[in-house]
């Protein structure tokens, strides 16, 4: 019994060393984390043409949000990306939607400030790792938490959100892991109703939203209305931050 107990004792101190638990956020340099949790909101965007990418930056600005996601489910996405990037430089841009390593490699060449996925696939973490691409991988289980830990991620996307059991699920799944110092984008439901919810909890840096700026809007170039939603966004995040 005594050799099975410190038998036992050395598997559990060799598990965590190879978690490391004390590992840094790798994946997001401190000054994006501040930046993103800063922003509160992250818009999440659905590109047809490109051509509307930089007056639909513009009107997010003026609605008081910093922070975008461009997913990569139209071909308009990279082409958004660089237009963005080169005439709309205080936009904090980023990509989602990413697959494969191939697509890492894609957007780091666009310069996207950080990426994100839907699902958690070692490949693709470990790719956007090595090119030095800040990468959120997607989480819904306390194994995909752990796979995230293990990869040196801290932020972790938490998607679908509400599907999922929604602030409640988050709260329970991550309690054992609080320690380690991880925090949430969560994405999937969200809309001016509950993001206060998210928002007003320790464990999200920060929420994504594709009701701000809907890919109907977009195409519709309704830069008035996608204004108006980003500003009541905004007024939200900061009285929920208050």
């Amino acid at each position: 019994m005594e050799f099975q107990s410190v038998c036992n004792a050395e598997l559990i101190v060799n598990y965590t060393d190879k978690l490391n638990f004390k590992k840094p956020n790798i994946m997001f340099p401190s000054d994006l984390h501040q930046k993103i949790k800063e922003s509160a909101i992250i818009a999440v965007l659905v590109i047809d043409d490109a051509a509307n990418a930089v007056p639909l930056a513009h009107a997010l600005l003026r609605g008081g949000i910093g922070a975008m996601e461009l997913t990569l489910r139209t071909d308009a996405a990279l082409d958004a990306l660089r237009a963005i990037r080169d005439e709309v430089p205080e936009m904090l841009a980023g990509i989602g939607t990413i697959l494969s390593t191939d697509q890492v490699d894609e957007v780091v060449a666009a310069k996207a400030a950080f990426g994100v996925a839907p699902g958690l696939n070692r490949r693709v973490v470990e790719h956007a790792q090595n090119k030095g691409l800040p990468f959120g991988p997607g989480i819904l289980t306390p194994s995909d938490i752990e796979q995230g830990i293990e990869l040196g991620c801290r932020t972790l996307k938490y998607f679908p959100a509400e599907t999922a059991g929604g602030l409640k699920h988050l709260k329970n799944m991550a309690a054992p892991y609080l320690h380690i110092g991880i925090d949430f984008i969560p994405l999937g439901g969200l809309n001016a109703n509950n993001m206060s919810d998210y928002l007003a909890s320790p464990l999200i840096a920060a929420i994504g939203g594709s009701w701000i700026a809907s890919r109907d809007l977009i195409a519709a170039q309704d830069w008035n209305r996608i204004e108006a939603n980003a500003r009541q966004a905004r007024q939200n995040a900061d009285t929920a931050r208050k």
